[in-house]
């Protein structure tokens, strides 16, 4: 199967339901992903501020886990391009600049209108939201995306969740489509 390569924007990360989804069907090979330590310092800082109980020591593992589960993850040498770069939140720049750099096809992110089609478009590059993300990646490999939402479920200890708990906390996470793809494999996941 042929890959391609994505860039998680920091957004996509600050929830923990959706950055295991993302890194669990990343490791079945269906496409690259990639981000950078910018990429990670962003979502563990809006996380730290928005959630006084969780400590900087956690997200650290975190991130630690994420850098060792997905090999070459980590974009660098992107800087030099971030000045030259025109977005319509100057801070996203970097997030561009590591998808030229890796020569990414998709930027997932659930702030689209920060990454506009004519500043996208003579990089090869498009943004995408994390639930058409995944509704292409299950149209891609039905098998292998259901296969990795089952093993990630059955990791799941602190609660457990049923499969009906965990498609509901994929709408919660803005994720309606790629929901009602599973729906129709819950005897599966």
């Amino acid at each position: 199967m042929d890959t391609f390569t994505a860039i998680f924007d920091a957004c996509v990360f600050y929830s923990a339901p959706l950055r295991d989804i993302l890194l669990e069907i990343s490791g079945e090979g269906i496409f690259r992903a990639r981000w950078t330590n910018q990429i990670h310092d962003e979502w563990i800082r809006n996380v730290l501020n928005n959630n006084r109980h969780i400590k900087r020591e956690q997200l650290a593992r975190t991130r630690q886990l994420m850098d060792q589960a997905v090999p070459d993850c980590l974009v660098v040498g992107y800087e030099p391009l971030v000045d030259r770069l025109s977005l319509p939140d100057n801070n996203d720049r970097h997030v561009l600049a590591a998808a030229i750099v890796a020569r990414a096809e998709i930027i997932v992110t659930y702030n689209i209108k920060d990454f506009p089609e004519h500043a996208l478009k003579p990089y090869g590059l498009e943004a995408q939201h994390p639930d058409d993300f995944l509704v292409d990646q299950f149209d891609l490999a039905q098998g292998p995306v259901c296969m990795a939402i089952k093993r990630l479920r059955n990791r799941l200890k602190n609660p457990p969740m049923d499969v009906e708990a965990f498609l509901a906390n994929l709408r919660q996470q803005q994720l309606h489509q790629f929901d009602k793809r599973l729906q129709l494999f819950k005897n599966v996941i």
